[in-house]
């Protein structure tokens, strides 16, 4: 088995033997978390497939399969099932077990110009570099899209968030070379800023941000599509 497979399984392990647990309920979210991963997956691994064909970043085989669907290996694609499925059962578990943890409104949408603002800045100082400009875009577009709707999302996700960077950054380290010889994915030099955390690209970040907070602005969707339906049936 690779250390990048392995990696992942460790990772699901604990949430996915967890997701039972009587007072998260993990499972109920199921049938909206499953197509929320699915489409974002789509987008994402769109990307991953046109970044890794243009040399933005690249793995390497010593810790992969070697089984390369469009080109990447299949644990990529997997990481858009298992990483969102962890992070998102972290977020329900803080909200279940710390039912305060809550920004006001206010805060919020302090907190969403500001990042806003700072994010179209990077745009604008490194849009020759893909990896920086093209996350960094994704994640302004999510929270000028947030703000512009009712949801309070951001209010307990700014928090959650947070916890979620730590196994986020654990995993990302070994991903990017902390502990082992050489990297698991590799980044082009050119296509980001250059600034790290540990091994971890500062990018990293708004990728993070942004593949979870997509999976769960889905979950609400469909989760309304799913309350509509009864009224829908009944009405015929």
């Amino acid at each position: 088995m690779s250390l990048y497979l392995t990696l992942l399984l460790c990772s699901l392990a604990f949430p996915l033997a967890l997701s039972f647990d009587k007072k998260v309920a993990f499972f109920k979210y199921w049938k909206t978390l499953f197509p929320s991963v699915l489409l974002a997956g789509i987008i994402f691994i769109a990307a991953d497939i046109i970044f890794t064909k243009n040399g933005v970043w690249g793995f390497n085989p010593r810790y992969h399969s070697g089984f390369t669907p469009a080109g990447i290996p299949v644990e990529e694609w997997l990481f858009f099932i298992i990483i969102p499925y962890v992070s998102i059962f972290t977020h329900y578990v803080i909200i279940n077990y710390f039912p305060n943890a809550c920004l006001s409104d206010k805060t919020t949408r302090v907190i969403t110009w500001v990042l806003t603002a700072l994010l179209s800045l990077l745009v604008l100082i490194f849009h020759s570099r893909t990896y920086t400009a093209f996350y960094s875009a994704f994640m302004a577009a999510l929270l000028i899209i947030s703000l512009t709707g009712k949801s309070r999302m951001l209010n307990r996700f700014y928090i959650t968030f947070l916890v979620i960077l730590i196994p986020f950054f654990i995993v990302n380290g070994i991903l990017t070379g902390s502990f082992i010889e050489e990297e698991v994915v590799w980044y082009n030099g050119s296509e980001i800023t250059g600034l790290r955390i540990f091994t971890v690209p500062f990018e990293d970040i708004m990728y993070g941000f942004s593949l979870i907070f997509l999976n769960l602005m889905l979950m609400e969707k469909f989760k309304i599509l799913l309350e509509k339906k009864p009224a829908i049936q009944n009405e015929k």
